[in-house]
């Protein structure tokens, strides 16, 4: 499984840089969070209007940091889902230089399906697996 196809562009702000002016790596996880959500809403599984509908919370995160970012530089993250379990579904991610490509870091994150109502976690609704085996153009 080589191929994104789902991108969201990233605008580097100055509130995001650290001390040696380049994007502290928190921010990674921020950009990551704006192309999690995006790839939902894409593929209507979150209108984006109330988090308790959200129906998923994370679990884990890991993030390789390959090369710095600065200010200025034009960003896409790539996004996609590579597994998805009984109650969890694992996205990974590319974050490139919009120009050249070039890798700046990967990351993964374990989202469980969750009912903020209830305050438990649930199955993963059929639907997302339909919708997300249908953008992804494989079964999971």
């Amino acid at each position: 499984m080589d191929e994104f196809k789902f991108y969201v562009p990233i605008t580097v702000r100055y509130s995001d840089l650290d001390a040696q002016w380049h994007v502290n790596h928190t921010r990674f996880l921020t950009y990551m969070e704006q192309a999690r959500l995006g790839y939902l809403q894409r593929l209507g599984l979150f209108d984006g209007k109330s988090f308790l509908d959200l129906r998923a919370i994370i679990a884990d995160v890991h993030v390789s940091y390959l090369a710095p970012i600065t200010l200025g530089q034009q960003v896409r993250v790539g996004t996609r889902t590579s597994k998805i379990g009984s109650k969890s579904i694992k996205f990974e991610y590319i974050l490139e230089d919009a120009e050249s490509l070039q890798p700046l870091a990967k990351g993964e994150v374990t989202s469980v399906a969750y009912n903020f109502r209830k305050q438990e976690s649930v199955p993963i609704p059929q639907e997302w697996r339909e919708k997300i085996a249908e953008f992804e153009g494989r079964s999971y």
